[in-house]
């Protein structure tokens, strides 16, 4: 089997493994937030940087959720970096935001946070801090979804069929999972370009 085919073979197997039950607990989460006027910060380092980049044009334009991410602002983010540490860099934005009941906070992350052994710390402190104003969390992240998935409202855990493509495989699914979100009858809505020009 080539290294492609082996790919492809460990993705579908991880595609059948997710858990429709939770995508779905997500998309009512996110009706709601959107019925009630609620905003959406989407929260990422690394690949799930550019993952909310991309996510929040997908959830303002085609779900019509007001969406932000921190990592969009770089004189912000590295001001923030630069004063007061990497570790509160996402709760400071938030309270900056005012994040309040209502609104949600969406983690794309591999390890999903945990202080203990100091992976993604600013994701922990912002998701604390989410928690205690009574936004809601959602979250696709890989492994055991560390921090991230021990406190979501809903959180899709990418399970892990090879230790060695961890990384590669749950931010593949991050991207397949905020697409089916946004493209989710209950979501979409405004016509994506292609699907109405036929």
């Amino acid at each position: 089997m080539s290294f492609s085919e082996q790919y492809l073979e460990e993705s579908g197997r991880i595609a059948a493994q997710l858990d429709p039950l939770v995508i779905e607990k997500m998309v009512g989460l996110l009706v709601d937030l959107r019925d009630r006027s609620g905003r959406l910060f989407i929260l990422g380092v690394g690949g799930g940087a550019g993952h909310a980049a991309h996510a929040v044009g997908d959830f303002r334009k085609i779900a019509g959720i007001e969406a932000y991410a921190p990592t969009d602002n770089m004189a912000e983010l590295t001001a923030r970096v630069n004063d007061d540490g990497w570790d509160t860099t996402f709760l400071r934005y938030l309270e900056g935001s005012r994040l309040k009941a209502g609104d949600g906070v969406f983690v794309f992350s591999v390890g999903g946070g945990d202080l203990e052994r100091n992976i993604s710390p600013n994701l922990v402190r912002a998701l604390e801090f989410a928690k205690k104003v009574g936004a809601r969390v959602l979250g696709v992240v890989g492994r055991d979804g560390g921090y991230t998935a021990r406190v979501a409202d809903a959180a899709v855990v990418v399970p892990t069929v090879n230790p060695a493509h961890v990384t590669a495989h749950t931010e593949s699914f991050q991207a397949l999972v905020w697409h089916l979100l946004v493209s989710h009858p209950r979501l979409q809505a405004a016509a994506m370009k292609w699907e109405s020009a036929i």
